[in-house]
């Protein structure tokens, strides 16, 4: 721990209780420990709790906002990069994790289809690395929130599947190393 990872709460901000997905209010005033800042969003120790907080509320905790690759787009893209895709995909974590959804093997389909002239749907099927992860919902809704600022992007379905069933061999050698798994 580091003391620059220690602040307190500067606004109401709400957050995600880890792992059951139950939204709390954190009030001004509070002590937290930022614990993990990846893809957006922090992860906060709140008196011995894990609770995530949106990149958009970064300014409570005193921190700027990450910017995202669709942030860093400057100019036209007809239709949607499936580079891109990946690339916002990659910035999606599970809180208790400090490694992407991407590289965790969480990811098992991508299709990118045209629904209409220029307006495309992403779809997708994820798994948990546990299956009843209270924050599947959490999970599927930041993917969700991420995939639709890309340009062009009209609707996005993710769907939770669990056959087969997730395992650390999904995971890419960059993620095991990350996690000491090699």
């Amino acid at each position: 721990m580091k003391i620059e990872d220690v602040t307190i709460i500067k606004r109401d901000v709400e957050g995600t209780l880890i792992p059951y997905g139950q939204s709390v209010t954190l009030i001004p005033g509070t002590e937290v420990l930022v614990t993990q800042s990846l893809g957006g969003s922090f992860t906060l120790n709140v008196n011995g709790n894990l609770v995530r907080i949106e990149g958009k509320d970064a300014d409570a905790i005193g921190k700027e906002p990450v910017l995202l690759p669709t942030d860093k787009i400057t100019e036209y893209q007809e239709g949607v990069s499936e580079a891109l895709v990946w690339d916002q995909l990659r910035t999606c974590y599970d809180p208790e994790i400090p490694v992407n959804i991407v590289d965790l093997g969480l990811i098992y389909e991508l299709e990118i289809t045209e629904i209409e002239a220029g307006q495309f749907h992403i779809g997708v099927q994820m798994t948990l690395t546990a299956p009843g992860c209270g924050m599947g919902p959490v999970l599927t809704q930041d993917i969700e929130n991420k995939l639709l600022l890309i340009p062009h992007v009209k609707k996005v379905d993710v769907v939770l599947v669990f056959d087969p069933p997730w395992n650390s061999e999904r995971m890419t050698e960059a993620a095991k190393l990350e996690l000491g798994l090699l």
